[in-house]
């Protein structure tokens, strides 16, 4: 997750600019309130812990089954995100792809790893400052439904966008 302490120190190298202590709060609820007004209805969750955002994107939305290709329907929703990123720049972004658990460990790494570069590839192409990015290949290391059913595994099929304050 974003609050992994092994990419915090890459994730603050990245930053574009800092925010100062109380500051950090109002500057991420108005970020949250934008995103959940643009991602209401698109199958996109908009999840917030603590300071951080974190955007669960369904695979099947952005996907085709085993591709890392972005469905040109999901096009418009990494539209808004991009716009909310470049507006609010003052974040680091974390991409992580994640798989279910059908195939090898390595490919299912592999898999995710390229997911999570298409959709850092794209943001970037709308603006996003490539340098605020790290992008993750987590596997089917981070579940968040069961495995045994169809619908589970799809549930773990996803790319998780986090949003992270830089603060000094």
């Amino acid at each position: 997750t974003a609050g992994n302490n092994s990419f915090k120190s890459a994730m603050i190298g990245a930053a574009a600019g800092a925010l100062l202590g109380g500051a950090v709060g109002n500057y991420m609820d108005k970020q949250e309130a934008k995103l959940r007004a643009q991602m209401a209805g698109t199958g996109v969750d908009v999840v917030r812990q603590g300071d951080n955002i974190t955007l669960d994107v369904p695979g099947g939305v952005t996907f085709a089954f085993d591709s890392a290709s972005l469905n040109p329907q999901f096009h418009p929703v990494l539209d808004k995100v991009a716009a909310t990123l470049v507006e609010y720049n003052k974040t680091v972004i974390e991409v992580a792809g994640h798989t279910d658990d059908v195939g090898s460990d390595t490919y299912n790494q592999q898999l995710s790893q390229r997911r999570a570069d298409s959709v850092s590839t794209y943001l970037s192409s709308r603006g996003v400052d490539r340098s605020r990015m790290v992008t993750i290949g987590a596997g089917e290391t981070h579940p968040v439904a069961t495995n045994d059913t169809e619908d589970g595994r799809a549930q773990n099929r996803r790319v998780e966008i986090t949003i992270v304050p830089v603060t000094q």
